[in-house]
């Protein structure tokens, strides 16, 4: 057990699963747009879409730093509820992770099987080219369904679903330093964006990931004080200007490259920057009513119910178009590939995903009440 806030955390929060569909469509948007990228760039069509504010749209690195907050947050809440388990909830976070994993990667092998793939028709240097398995061994297949590895060649996101159990491994000691820096969140919330920006510029992914994380987890351990600011009376410009703030942290290394060009240290300074940025579009989903009536609307709660689903099934989908079709064919695997991604992670979702859920939960009570039974063994 962990010492808890001093008020009762909050159920479900619609417009963070609202948020979550939202930044798991910019993913979809970013790997379509990452087939085009070699046939756009250079052209003024490419500065609009990536040095402009539409960059929001399709800004799909800045949307995982979204997603390794509201992992901190949401996957953290349940801790400061009474018989909280860690056993339970580690088992069933193992079960809610490698189930949909190993199904995502046995759909791109059956893909990759049923549409031969040829890297060298792809743009040399390219996304498609570089990224992307050709075949598929047991070995390859049984690596990556461990989420031991950082690059994934069979199915491309599961680089960040290694960093998220990474962190749920030492979940128990971020829930503690969260908690007990609680009264200073600020202050830590800064420490951690400074370790962030450290970590980019270092080019160490621990120490650039991991601050991400905590800065959810802070969050969490503030719950109920961030609930009663959003409460709180305020000019009507804040939340308008916030909302700006964050975005143009979100994407700022972004709108500069017309005079910051990538790779330099001030584009790195400003990409780490976005990891505040991604906590600030957090807040402003929990706080802004525009944002929280856009979240909590029924297609956006619905694209949040099946967000981890299109976020694993996505890429098998646009990657096998692209090599059935060409890159060159870039907007015709748009035309088709999004809206069978967002079916095929329906589909998912009911057949794997959801079945998970009641897996996990299953997992959760027998393991939590065996630990308890344990304990109540070994008690005085």
């Amino acid at each position: 057990m962990v010492t808890t806030p001093p008020t009762h955390p909050p159920g479900r929060i619609r417009s963070l699963d609202g948020l979550r569909g939202v930044a798991a469509l910019v993913v979809l948007l970013h790997h379509w747009l990452l087939i085009a990228r070699p046939l756009l760039e250079g052209t003024v069509s490419w500065a609009v879409i990536s040095e402009s504010p539409v960059k929001l749209l399709t800004a799909g690195n800045e949307a995982v730093l979204v997603f390794f907050v509201l992992s901190g947050l949401v996957v953290v809440l349940p801790v400061f509820r009474e018989n909280f388990s860690w056993m339970g909830f580690l088992s069933a976070r193992v079960v809610r992770l490698y189930g949909p994993v190993i199904a995502s990667l046995g759909l791109s092998a059956l893909l990759i099987f049923l549409v031969p793939r040829d890297r060298s028709t792809m743009p040399p240097g390219s996304w498609m080219a570089e990224t992307h398995a050709e075949s598929v061994t047991w070995q390859s297949f049984l690596a990556q369904a461990s989420l031991v590895p950082r690059q994934y060649s069979l199915n491309n996101p599961l680089w960040s679903l290694h960093w998220e159990l990474l962190y749920s491994i030492v979940l128990p000691l971020a829930t503690a330093l969260a908690l007990l820096v609680r009264r200073h969140a600020l202050a830590a919330v800064l420490l951690c964006c400074a370790l962030s920006v450290a970590g980019r510029l270092f080019e160490q992914s621990e120490l650039l990931y991991f601050p991400v994380f905590v800065i959810g987890t802070i969050m969490a351990a503030r719950m109920p004080d961030l609930l009663a600011w959003v409460e709180r009376p305020r000019p009507r410009w804040f939340m308008p200007l916030f909302t700006l703030v964050s975005v143009l942290m979100l994407i700022g290394s972004w709108l500069a490259r017309p005079i910051v060009p990538s790779g330099t240290d001030l584009s790195q300074v400003l990409w780490a920057f976005a990891a505040p940025g991604a906590a600030g579009i957090v807040l402003v989903a929990l706080a802004w009513g525009p944002a929280i009536r856009l979240f909590e609307t029924r297609p956006i709660q619905w694209l949040g119910k099946i967000s981890f689903s299109l976020y694993l099934v996505h890429v098998p989908v646009l990657a096998t178009l692209a090599f059935a079709f060409g890159s060159e064919a870039w907007g015709l695997v748009g035309l088709l590939g999004i809206p069978i991604s967002v079916l095929v992670a329906w589909g998912f979702y009911e057949v794997v995903e959801a079945r998970m859920h009641k897996a996990a939960r299953r997992v959760h009570r027998a393991v939590a009440a065996r630990a308890r039974r344990r304990a109540g063994e070994v008690a005085p």
